[in-house]
């Protein structure tokens, strides 16, 4: 039987709509490939986001913000100088956008305006960093995102 090119495009069209098919098949349930939300909870996080915004703010208000530094120990997070670093508390967020499962928090306990997070505790590779922390009342929140 010959093969004209209508029917050899009809034949085309058929193999490339099955490879499609077979890669949207074979991406949807394989678990190697996780489609998840950012965050779990993402719409209840959204309706707090005001309560953020506020927090930036607050910290943007100070006249020295936090600073965040790679070096050869690890990151190392200052807080400003004008304050009374004993009575400052709250959380440090590691986020790694490439595998939630790296992900980690550390409570802020200082011993003078520097905060050490350890090499051992970080991969090379980008990291997005949340300093939430409460001095005085009041709730400040900084954001940086860094390249380990």
């Amino acid at each position: 039987m010959k093969i004209n090119w209508g029917t050899g495009i009809v034949i085309g069209f058929v193999l490339f709509i099955g490879f499609i098919m077979f890669m949207v098949v074979a991406m949807m349930t394989n678990n190697k490939f996780n489609h998840d939300l950012v965050t779990p909870d993402y719409y209840q996080d959204e309706l707090m986001y005001q309560d953020e915004i506020d927090a930036e703010t607050n910290a943007q208000s100070l006249s020295e913000n936090i600073s965040i530094r790679n070096n050869k120990d690890g990151i190392t997070v200052t807080f400003p100088k004008e304050l009374d670093y004993s009575t400052i508390t709250g959380t440090v967020s590691f986020y790694r956008p490439s595998n939630k499962k790296l992900d980690f928090d550390l409570p802020i306990e200082l011993s003078s305006y520097k905060l050490l997070i350890p090499d051992k505790n970080l991969l090379e590779g980008r990291w997005d960093i949340k300093v939430d922390w409460t001095y005085e009342g009041v709730h400040y929140l900084y954001k940086d995102k860094t390249t380990y």
